[in-house]
């Protein structure tokens, strides 16, 4: 196994270790609020917290990526990632479960990295298809999480197994990041000449860009801000309020921080005319960024509560047990696998657009049908649901990254920075909103979000049929996207 071939398996081997790491924690909430005695609230803050740093990571790891490559940025992510997994693996209390994560957050931005290597080493005709493989066999670590862990917990002592399934998953990590770092390549052989930007902040192409850029960071700061918020209030008071000022202040600061940088990085481009072949349009980042708020921000959310809800739901009229409700829960994410990788093929067979347009409103269906769930309902049905519902999900997830390789190839990580910050800002709100609302109210929300983005949807532009570089010697290569 070499070339292409070899750096799409080992990256998503890398991004599943990534996901198994994340949500190691989703099906053991059970045996830990037994174990440690922690309460409903404290479990559903643990939930956000989990989310809440990849905001900014993800965009952090992609301008870092674009800067040093995935090769180094990937293997010291894993590694040290792998020491706040070991500390909630030792946690005694419900402060050092929340600080670890909280840290644990930032493995959530490994995505960003393999969206990155695999634009340079796919062609587009190919791009969607293994960007879909790489997210879909990724996401799976979920899954397989949800599936095995609270058996290896048990396997291990039902009182305290817990434990050490979490610490082997950071083992895992660890034993992988040095394999990874010795068996790829930034890029391929015929492109390796192409120098990594070294701007520390995007760089865009008109005036109406630069405001537009500006005006999607407000988002992801304020969601930060509507965490702290959240931590503050008296259902859930983590923050006192003279942290809770202190954290809007620091996020604010960075905000306006960020958008200096971004101005003096592009003052000097902008005062003159820039060539074409430099050209992009920041409104196609803008409304990826949305639609994976939708998707993937909601699927976060979703697979966070998930196996509490099903495990409530179907107690008592089912006998569901926790591992049954963990099994139940992996249907939503099982699908990856096939959905994700088809959703990238479908994409680069029928057109990038159109094949969002239909993935999203599947998911809009299958969100509604969701809020009906009950505990009148059988298992099978309820499967069955999940499943449709999650398949459009993934689906519509690959669409939106056989987009963003496409875009323009040095600012990838980038790019896949600020969309996927966007997800997990979603899942944020989407969180947020589950503690205000009933689980089916939940549901409907999602749904009626997924309505609202087909609008959005219409204003996306197909990418052209090939990307121009400049070489380090002044000539130019196109690079075909058919």
């Amino acid at each position: 196994m070499r070339g292409k071939t070899k750096v799409l398996h080992m990256s998503w081997i890398a991004f599943f270790i990534s996901f198994v790491i994340w949500f190691n924690h989703a099906s053991l909430l059970v045996l830990i609020q037994q174990d440690l005695g922690i309460s409903e609230t404290q479990i559903e803050i643990l939930l956000l917290l989990n989310v809440a740093l990849t905001i900014p990571a993800r965009v952090i790891t992609g301008m870092l990526v674009d800067r040093f490559g995935a090769k180094i940025s990937y293997s010291v992510l894993l590694a040290v990632c792998s020491i706040p997994c070991f500390m909630f693996a030792m946690a005694e209390n419900f402060t050092e479960l929340a600080w670890s994560r909280f840290l644990l957050g930032f493995i959530g931005a490994g995505f960003v990295v393999g969206v990155r290597i695999i634009g340079d080493w796919f062609p587009a005709s190919q791009v969607g298809t293994a960007e879909g493989i790489y997210a879909g066999w990724g996401n799976f670590g979920s899954a397989v999480a949800a599936i095995f862990l609270p058996g290896l917990a048990f396997y291990f002592g039902a009182e305290h197994g817990w434990r050490s399934a979490i610490a082997l998953t950071g083992v895992i990590a660890l034993i992988y990041s040095v394999i990874y770092y010795f068996s790829v390549e930034n890029l391929p052989p015929e492109i390796a000449a192409l120098k990594t930007r070294r701007p520390m902040a995007m760089e865009v192409t008109s005036i109406r860009d630069l405001f537009l850029y500006m005006l999607s960071l407000v988002p992801l700061y304020a969601t930060i801000s509507l965490l702290a918020w959240k931590l503050s209030t008296p259902a859930t008071p983590v923050l006192t309020d003279g942290w809770n000022l202190t954290i809007h202040a620091v996020v604010w600061l960075l905000f306006l921080i960020h958008v200096f940088q971004l101005v003096n990085n592009n003052a000097d481009r902008l005062s003159q005319p820039i060539a074409s072949i430099h050209h992009y349009q920041y409104r196609q980042v803008f409304i990826l960024a949305i639609a994976y708020l939708v998707t993937f921000g909601s699927k976060l959310a979703v697979l966070s509560m998930l196996p509490m809800f099903f495990f409530k739901t179907f107690n008592e009229t089912q006998g569901t047990s926790m591992l049954d409700a963990g099994f139940l829960a992996s249907s939503f994410v099982v699908t990856n696998v096939i959905a994700r990788p088809a959703g990238g093929w479908l994409s680069d067979k029928i057109g990038r657009k159109l094949s969002l347009y239909l993935f999203v409103a599947g998911l809009a269906g299958g969100y509604c049908l969701m809020a009906m769930i009950s505990a009148q309902w059988t298992i099978l049905a309820t499967v069955a649901v999940t499943l449709l519902c999650s398949i459009f999900m993934q689906a519509a997830e690959g669409a939106i990254f056989a987009f963003v390789p496409l875009i323009k190839r040095a600012i990838t990580g980038e790019v896949a920075g600020i969309v996927g910050a966007y997800g997990n800002a979603g899942a944020i709100v989407y969180l947020i909103l589950l503690t205000f609302v009933s689980t089916g109210q939940f549901f409907l929300i999602l749904g009626l979000s997924c309505f609202l983005l087909l609008g959005l949807i219409y204003y996306l532009e197909e990418p052209k049929n090939y990307i121009t570089e400049i070489m380090p010697d002044g000539s130019l290569l196109k690079i075909a996207l058919d």
